[in-house]
């Protein structure tokens, strides 16, 4: 009988003692969404062929592909990001200006950034004919930047 007692006390005191596990399930730091636009019909998408993207001393993010939008991350550790688009071996490069808006979003995802104030700057407009900056703040994944080519 003590036996019992002292095992299912024992038990009791592992099932209580253990904490659930933390998943996170929040978003995180977004991503900042650029959508080509044909600059003849500046309502209408256009895809960008053989487009390479990267930022300046980092992998390619995107490496020999046709779309009309990309998803591109932002540096949270400074106030800019410089990024190179080629498209057809046409290359353009640009600076995205912005400030950093640190968040806390819980115990198990810690924190994520928004981005507020972005601007481009330094363009060079080789094969990108015209940019308009459609949304000044990155908190979601919806279109930030408007390419014209």
């Amino acid at each position: 009988m003590k036996k019992t007692i002292a095992s299912l006390i024992v038990f009791i005191t592992l099932i209580t003692s253990c904490q659930k596990d933390d998943f996170c399930i929040d978003q995180t730091t977004p991503q900042l969404i650029i959508r080509f636009y044909d600059d003849a019909e500046p309502t209408e998408y256009k895809s960008a062929t053989g487009l390479y993207v990267w930022a300046n001393e980092l992998d390619t993010i995107y490496n020999n592909v046709s779309t009309d939008s990309i998803a591109i991350p932002l540096n949270p550790s400074i106030d800019f990001t410089v990024y190179h688009l080629t498209s057809e071996t046409i290359e353009d490069k640009f600076t995205i200006n912005y400030n950093r808006k640190e968040i806390f979003v819980s115990r198990s995802c810690g924190y994520k950034y928004n981005f507020e104030n972005i601007n481009l700057t330094e363009i060079n407009n080789n094969w990108i004919l015209n940019t308009e900056v459609t949304n000044q703040t990155v908190e979601n994944e919806t279109e930030h930047i408007k390419i014209l080519h």
